[in-house]
Order: structure tokens, then C-alpha cells, then sequence
């Protein structure tokens, strides 16, 4: 591969001379023209090389950064469907658990419901119980006080009969009396006329 020429190697450079050569002062002139123009380009060449060394640089940092960024997403991506994952598997077993409270306090209700049923059926049956011996102890007491009340009529009604039957005695008592006074004033009389 060729070397390139540098300015200095223009400045350096000898012809030969010759007879039907060129005019040495234009040569010279027309010389030092193209080493200014190979100076100033050869000096923007070394200065965009410079840069292109440095944009390089930079887009290798940000192909680096690119790169981290990438594993950077990947990482936030895989933390996220984890996170995720995690989340639906805690949101599940919450759901689970509530699920097994809401199980556990329906049973309990139903388990209170049949309780209090059959404490209600119990006290139900109590009640029947109660009422149908207390009504049996009211009709006896009934019966008793019926019974109690037909013997004091009965010994009303005895107790009348004695007594009319007692005035009736009386009566025929007080008859007798009055026909023994009667006959005895008419033997009286008779004993006042025969003396």
C-alpha cells in the first residue's frame, strides 16, 4: 500500500531539469499553492479523522449505553413480569383465603341457623308442653270448681228442702199448738159452763 504524500514531501520534492522544462518560478508558485491547499486539507482530514475517532468513541458509548439499557429493560421487564406473577399468585391466594373465610363464616351462619332452629323447636316443643298442661290443670280446675259448685248447689238445695220441710213442721207444729189451744179453750169453756 502507498504512503500518502505529505505537505513536506511536496516542499522537498526536486525536478530534473531539462531544456524544454517549465518555468521553475510558476512550478514553484503553483507548488507552494497546492501544499497550502494539501496542508489545509491534509489538517481537516487529520481533524475529521479526530472526530470520526471520537464520534466513534461516542457511539460505542452509546451502543454501551444501548446495550445496558436493553439489559436494563430486559432486567425491568423480567422484574416485572415477576412482580406480575408474584402479584396474581398473591392476589390469587388473597382470593383463596377471602374465598375460605367467606366458606368458614357461611358455615358458621348455617351451623347458628340449625342451632337456633332446633333451640327454637325445642322451646316450641316447651311451649306445647307447658300449654297443654297447663290446660289440662285448667280444665281440672274447672272441673273441680263445676264439681265444686254442684255440691254447694246440691247442699243449697238440701239445706232449702230441710228448711221448707222444717217450716212445713213447724207449721204443722204451730197447727197442732193452735188446735191444742183452741181445744183446750173449748174445753175450757165447756168446764166454765158446766160449773
Amino acid at each position: 500500500m502507498r504512503t500518502m504524500i505529505t505537505p513536506l514531501d511536496i516542499q522537498n520534492r526536486d525536478f530534473k531539469r531539462s531544456i524544454r522544462g517549465y518555468n521553475e518560478a510558476e512550478v514553484d508558485e503553483f507548488l507552494d499553492e497546492v501544499i497550502r491547499d494539501y496542508e489545509k486539507i491534509n489538517k481537516e482530514n487529520i481533524e475529521l479523522k479526530d472526530k470520526i475517532v471520537l464520534l466513534n468513541e461516542q457511539i460505542e458509548k452509546y451502543n454501551a449505553l444501548e446495550n445496558t439499557l436493553k439489559e436494563t429493560l430486559i432486567v425491568a421487564q423480567s422484574t416485572a413480569d415477576e412482580v406480575i406473577i408474584a402479584a396474581k399468585q398473591k392476589a390469587e391466594l388473597i382470593i383463596q383465603e377471602a374465598n375460605n373465610e367467606a366458606k368458614k363464616i357461611i358455615d358458621e351462619a348455617k351451623n347458628e341457623v340449625k342451632r337456633i332452629r332446633m333451640e327454637y323447636e325445642h322451646i316450641l316443643k316447651e311451649v306445647i308442653i307447658f300449654r297443654t298442661r297447663y290446660k289440662s290443670l285448667i280444665e281440672s280446675q274447672l272441673s273441680a270448681l263445676e264439681q265444686f259448685y254442684d255440691e254447694v248447689i246440691k247442699e243449697q238445695e238440701k239445706n232449702r228442702k230441710e228448711e221448707d220441710n222444717e217450716h212445713n213442721y213447724i207449721d204443722e207444729v204451730d197447727e197442732i199448738k193452735v188446735e191444742e189451744i183452741e181445744i183446750k179453750t173449748e174445753i175450757e169453756e165447756v168446764d166454765d159452763l158446766g160449773a
